[in-house]
């Protein structure tokens, strides 16, 4: 009987095709199938497909294969995806009825519900690129709905992927008004499809702008197991490494069953984290259960971004899960208005979603449904009193892309129909026709599509088809009286010659803290300038520890992954963030050891003046004459020399003052020493020609003999000085050993050769003087001072050899201290053994002052 049945069938099938005349009214023709497609369907001259989201679920028949498999069952309506369907709709009426879109073209479409079912939206879409859907057919012709040219679709990136692969193969155009997933942009794979709604690759870059904006590097990321939460994951990962911006805490993946073990495990992980901050690319469902083991747990302290698959769910607005979810951001779609579809929709009319909303059945109805209390359906309830979510045109975003996707398709046929004949841009410059047109001439078009919406917003497609991208920012508001509120809070869009643009009215988001403040998610502080990041091992980059820089260095910018040296003459602040001149340290005239010593020298040269006063006034007295007062004269000179060459080595090194300084210290006490020397050898001769046959040795010690020996003596220290400035000269020199945060000004002494030449020739008259000093120094006191320059020389001698290890051993200013004090101690010690006696009697013993005097004592003696 069954094969009988299909043998008649198969005959009417095939005679309405041999002759469609025949039997017009006996049977419709039937094509084999087993699934009804639920669809509305309007006919024009070009015709748009689109699938849609009508049913939350679908019930799979018994597959065992003993039986007639049974058709799958669609449940639960889903109005939101019915006003998706019907904006579709009202578009394709607005189109028609403007007279300067598509002029004298009529547009017609045909709608199918996917049951939220991979192999419902396929099948529908193959049904629409086939033009025969899988059902009986009306058309006398046996004909279904014509092909057609472009199709509005999917909602699911999954769904998408598999059904633009397909229609990818006959180049049929698809626009996407909800499909996020980055793999879409891949135009090898998917050559013809666009959609309208910003890809997940772009919702990532968003997030990121947000997590710069408040400072947050370190969040959680939650993912559903598809591939929009997988490819959102695998951005995550390559743009926050790329850019720096952050690290992902933890990356955990929701299962789409009530796995209530999974994710206890799930809330344990945020819970022990430190990051406060956790990001979510999932679905409605998912983070139902979630939120019920987040309530569980009493997990708060969170502040939740939300992508836009569930930034503006309503059904997650409930008072039991707002002191949780209170103060969420959330990426959600453009919003826009449409104006007149709330009037379109008031004039709905499909039985489905009139049974759904009032409640009732058309008849027939079953039999037991009006034993039960239900109502029957009469077509006349009022759909404007019932509050049906349908009419609720307030916050358009999944179906003001709906509209775009449709305006795009009718611009791109609107460009093609006004293309001239022989400028087009096909083979032979020819144009598409309405007779001739193939869906891959309209992709063409769909390319260089440019328009914008009444709204205001621009409409256009890049070379991946993808629309030029915008986000509104949305913030769960939880107001005092308990109620909830989405409000918008900013913009997100990517400009046309720059990178993303994020605009946040900062002031009007609501945090759900005590501290109504955005709170702090990081791994680390921030390393503050004068230290630098350092990474811990085996950690993300946004865990860190921040070492201070070191002496010399400094780092001015926050989390420097380096320290830098600060220039040679400057050294780092103590806060090591930015750089200081170095202290200069030099002996100088303003600090008190610089002080000691100038007034020092100032009191040995006026000491020095005095007691040249005093000999130069007396100098016709017996004591001045007997010490050969020529030679008392030069001595107090060069001492007067010696006491202000010191002054050299006092205030900053210069050039000139580091070349005199030396050679004015040699020659001076090589003179002071040489009048010394000569006074002791003729201290000697005197001696000597006292006694019988002595009186020649005084014509080898007169005045003349005398003055040349004290010049010659004078002559070699300066030809030392000169040969040592001229081949290797004293400079300035700024030392940096002796401290790293100062510099030491100082002579470098060029030669060191010259400069221990010049030091042992004085050395080597000094010992001399001392020498035949010594030996004199039993001599009667009236001929001679051999005592007293014995124990100056003594004074002078001990000074320079303690001067040596003192001067080597003394850093910077400190060894030109050094040796001012050498220079001033060993001239004291001259100017107060020598003339000090003598002053005495001049000045306080002037009796003692008289040749008689003198003489007396030798005769005692």
């Amino acid at each position: 009987m069954q094969k009988l049945k299909h043998t008649c069938l198969l005959f009417i099938l095939l005679l309405c095709i041999y002759d469609s005349s025949v039997l017009p009214s006996l049977f419709p023709c039937l094509l084999q199938g087993q699934f009804h497609l639920n669809g509305m369907h309007k006919a024009g001259d070009v015709m748009l497909g689109g699938l849609f989201q009508v049913h939350f679920f679908s019930v799979f028949p018994d597959m065992s294969f003993t039986a007639e498999p049974q058709q799958l069952t669609c449940h639960s309506f889903d109005v939101l995806g019915f006003r998706q369907a019907k904006t579709m709709a009202f578009a394709i009426d607005e189109i028609n009825r403007n007279s300067q879109l598509l002029p004298n073209v009529t547009l017609g479409y045909s709608l199918y519900d996917n049951c939220l079912t991979l192999g419902v939206g396929f099948r529908a879409a193959l049904a629409l690129i086939n033009g025969q859907e899988e059902q009986i057919i009306l058309d006398k012709n046996c004909e279904g709905s014509p092909p057609v040219l472009g199709v509005v679709g999917d909602s699911s990136s999954t769904r998408s992927i598999a059904i633009s692969t397909v229609l990818g193969l006959y180049k049929v155009p698809m626009v996407s008004y909800f499909a996020t997933c980055a793999c879409l942009s891949d135009r090898q794979k998917f050559p013809s499809f666009f959609r309208t709604i910003p890809s997940d690759a772009f919702q990532v870059h968003a997030m990121i702008q947000i997590m710069k904006y408040f400072g947050w590097t370190w969040v959680g990321l939650l993912i559903s197991d598809d591939d929009y939460g997988l490819h959102a994951a695998q951005s995550f990962y390559s743009d926050l490494g790329a850019s720096g911006e952050g690290c992902l805490a933890y990356l955990e993946i929701l299962p789409w069953e009530k796995d209530l073990t999974e994710f206890q495990r799930i809330v344990g992980v945020m819970k022990k984290s430190t990051a406060r901050v956790v990001i979510v690319f999932a679905h409605e469902s998912q983070i139902i259960n979630l939120m019920e083991e987040v309530v569980r747990q009493n997990l708060t302290g969170l502040q939740w971004l939300a992508s836009e698959a569930w930034s503006t769910a309503a059904v997650l607005q409930t008072p039991h899960l707002m002191p949780y979810l209170g103060g969420t951001l959330g990426i959600a779609i453009r919003q826009g208005e449409i104006p007149g579809l709330r009037d379109f929709l008031l004039q709905t009319h499909i039985n489905q979603f009139w049974e759904f909303t009032f409640k009732c059945r058309f008849a027939p109805t079953p039999s037991d449904w009006v034993e039960s209390g239900g109502k029957v359906c009469s077509g006349d309830e009022d759909l404007e009193a019932v509050g049906t979510e349908l009419l609720d045109v307030s916050d358009l975003r999944s179906e003001y892309n709906v509209y775009k996707a449709v305006y795009a398709l009718a611009f791109a046929l609107d460009e093609m129909f006004q293309c001239e004949p022989g400028k087009g841009p096909f083979n032979n410059n020819s144009c598409a026709t309405l007779q001739t047109l193939e869906p891959w001439q309209l992709v063409y078009y769909l390319e260089r599509v440019n328009f914008t919406t009444s709204f205001g917003d621009p409409v256009s497609f890049d070379e991946n088809g993808d629309a030029l991208p915008i986000y509104d920012v949305m913030n769960w508001l939880w107001l005092p009286n308990g109620q909830t509120k989405v409000q918008n809070v900013g913009e997100v869009k990517k400009l046309s010659f720059s990178g993303e643009q994020l605009t946040l009215d900062e002031d009007n988001i609501f945090w759900n803290f005590k501290s109504k403040k955005p709170p702090r998610s990081v791994c680390s502080n921030k390393c503050l300038p004068g230290t630098r990041l350092v990474r811990k091992k085996g950690e993300p980059r946004c865990c860190f520890d921040c070492i201070p820089c070191s002496d010399g260095k400094i780092s001015n910018d926050t989390n420097s992954l380096e320290c830098f040296s600060c220039p040679e003459d400057f050294w780092s602040s103590p806060q090591r963030d930015h750089c200081i001149p170095k202290k200069t340290e030099f002996l100088s005239y303003q600090e008190p050891l610089g002080i000691c010593l100038t007034a020092a020298s100032l009191l040995g040269t006026f000491i020095c003046a005095v007691v040249l006063g005093i000999f130069f006034y007396h100098r016709g007295t017996p004591i001045v004459r007997a010490n050969n007062s020529e030679l008392s004269f030069n001595l107090l000179l060069s001492l007067k020399l010696c006491f202000l060459c010191s002054l050299l080595f006092i205030g900053r090194p210069r050039l000139w003052t580091c070349q005199l300084r030396h050679a004015a210290f040699g020659i001076s006490f090589v003179l002071c020493v040489s009048c010394i020397l000569v006074k002791t050898m003729v201290v000697l001769a005197v001696f000597k020609a006292s006694k019988p046959g002595g009186g020649a040795s005084l014509k080898w010690f007169g005045v003349s003999q005398q003055r040349g020996t004290v010049f010659v003596l004078t002559s070699v220290q300066a030809a030392i000085c000169t040969a040592w400035l001229v081949s290797s000269s004293p400079s300035p020199h700024k030392n940096t050993k002796y401290h790293n945060d100062k510099i030491v000004y100082e002579c470098v002494v060029g030669s060191t050769v010259g400069f221990s030449v010049l030091l042992g020739y004085i050395g080597i008259l000094a010992f001399l003087s001392f020498v035949l000093a010594f030996l004199a120094r039993n001599l009667p006191d009236n001929f001679n001072e051999a005592k007293l320059i014995t124990f100056s020389m003594l004074i002078f001698c001990a000074v320079w050899v303690a001067f040596v290890p003192a001067y080597v051993s003394s850093p910077g200013k400190y060894a030109d201290a050094v040796e001012v004090f050498a220079i001033l101690a060993s001239s004291f010690g001259l100017l107060l053994a020598l003339f000090g006696p003598k002053c005495y009697i001049i000045l306080l013993r002037p009796e003692r002052n008289t040749k008689k005097a003198i003489m007396g004592r030798e005769m005692e003696r």
